[in-house]
C-alpha cells in the first residue's frame, strides 16, 4: 500500500451528530458544555489530511476565531466559534497520563491495571493514534484509538483482568462459547479495538481517525520487523467494549403519548458504535455498576456495557458508512 502524502481538505460548519431529533437534543448536551469550557463559539474548522511518507496519517482542525464570549442556556441551540487546531500524533511514553485519564471509564471496574493498559498503548506507536491541540502547552489528549491483539499481550494482567471482565459481563449461555473460543484458540487473530475520546471532539475528526488506524493494521502486516510482528496486526476479528444509554423500560416508551414522546430505546454514545453494532457478528449487553448522573434529557436512560465482535471483513463496509453519517449529519 502506497505511503505518499495526502492532503485533502474543506471547510464545514460544525454542529452535533445526530440520528434523530431527540438524539439531536440529547447530542446537544455534550456541545452546550463545550461551550461553557471555552471562551468562543460555533466550530468551523478546516481539515487538512496529509499521509507522512512514514504511513503515519495526521490531521490538522485550522478554526477561524472570534473574540466574543457566548453562554448559551439549555434550551437553545449551540452556535458559537470554539477554536482548536486538532492534529495527529503516534502515541508516545509523554501522553501516559493523558491516555490514561481517557481510559479510566474504559471497564465498569474499580481497580485495575489501568496504568499496564495505558502503557501497552503507548508501547505499540506503529498502530495507533493519539489527537491533540496544535501547540497545546498543556500537551492535553483528546483521543486515542488502538488495536491490540490478545494473544501477544495475553501475559500482561490488564488484558487478562480485561478477559476476566469479558467473562464475567458475557452470561448469555450461548455466547460463552464464542466468547470462549475468541479469547482462547482465535485469540491470536483478535484484535481488541480502544477508541477512547472526549464527548465533543468534532465528529468530522472520526473518518480520517478510523481510516488512518485501519491502514496502519493494513501497513503494519507488511512493514513489522519481524514475521511474528507482521502476522499480529492479521486480524480477523475486532472486540470492541463500549458503553450505550438505553431506555429504563421498553413497556415505558409504550405508554407515553407518542405525540409527545420522541425518546428511543438506544441512544450510542459514539456514532460509530451503531454501525459497528449494525455490522457485528454478535454482541452482548450488560448492566453498569457504576452509573453516572445523567442529564436532564437522558433521564429516563440508564447506561449500559456493550461487548461486539465485528469481523475484519466488515470493516471496509465501517469506514464507508461512518464517512456518509458524517457527511449527511
Amino acid at each position: 500500500m502506497p505511503r505518499r502524502p495526502l492532503r485533502r481538505s474543506q471547510l464545514v460548519k460544525h454542529h452535533p451528530l445526530t440520528f434523530s431529533p431527540f438524539s439531536r437534543s440529547i447530542a446537544q448536551v455534550g456541545f452546550i458544555s463545550m461551550g461553557n469550557h471555552q471562551k468562543n463559539g460555533s466550530l468551523i474548522h478546516k481539515s487538512n489530511v496529509p499521509s507522512s511518507s512514514a504511513g503515519k496519517e495526521s490531521v490538522d482542525n485550522n478554526v477561524e476565531s472570534e473574540s466574543d464570549e457566548i453562554e448559551p442556556s439549555d434550551d437553545e441551540e449551540f452556535d458559537g466559534v470554539i477554536q482548536a487546531d486538532f492534529e495527529f500524533f503516534d502515541p508516545k511514553p509523554d501522553d501516559f497520563h493523558g491516555v490514561k485519564t481517557l481510559l479510566q471509564t474504559y471497564l465498569d471496574v474499580k481497580e485495575w491495571d489501568l496504568s499496564g493498559f495505558a502503557d501497552l498503548i503507548l508501547g505499540q506507536p506503529t498502530v495507533g493514534t493519539v489527537v491533540k491541540v496544535a501547540d497545546d502547552e498543556d500537551n492535553g489528549i483528546f483521543s486515542v484509538v488502538s488495536a491490540l491483539n490478545l494473544y501477544r499481550y495475553k501475559d500482561h494482567k490488564c488484558i487478562v483482568e480485561i478477559k476476566e471482565f469479558l467473562r464475567r459481563v458475557c452470561q448469555e449461555k450461548n455466547m460463552r462459547d464464542d466468547l470462549k473460543s475468541l479469547l482462547g484458540e482465535e485469540a491470536r487473530n483478535v484484535g481488541l479495538l480502544v477508541s477512547q475520546r472526549v464527548s465533543n471532539l468534532p465528529p468530522q475528526l472520526l473518518p480520517p481517525l478510523y481510516d488512518a488506524l485501519f491502514d496502519e493494521v493494513s501497513w503494519a502486516t507488511e512493514d513489522e520487523p519481524t514475521e511474528e510482528l507482521r502476522k499480529s496486526f492479521c486480524f480477523k476479528f475486532y472486540l470492541v467494549i463500549t458503553k450505550f444509554y438505553e431506555l429504563k423500560s421498553t413497556s415505558q416508551k409504550r405508554r407515553q403519548n407518542s405525540k409527545t414522546s420522541g425518546d428511543e430505546e438506544t441512544i450510542y454514545v459514539k456514532p460509530e458504535d451503531e454501525i459497528f453494532h449494525k455490522l457485528s457478528l454478535w454482541s452482548v449487553s450488560f448492566p453498569l455498576q457504576t452509573q453516572p448522573v445523567p442529564p436532564h434529557e437522558l433521564r429516563n436512560y440508564r447506561l449500559m456495557g456493550l461487548v461486539m465482535v465485528v469481523e475484519a471483513e466488515k470493516i471496509p463496509t465501517v469506514r464507508q458508512e461512518l464517512k456518509s453519517l458524517i457527511s449527511e449529519s
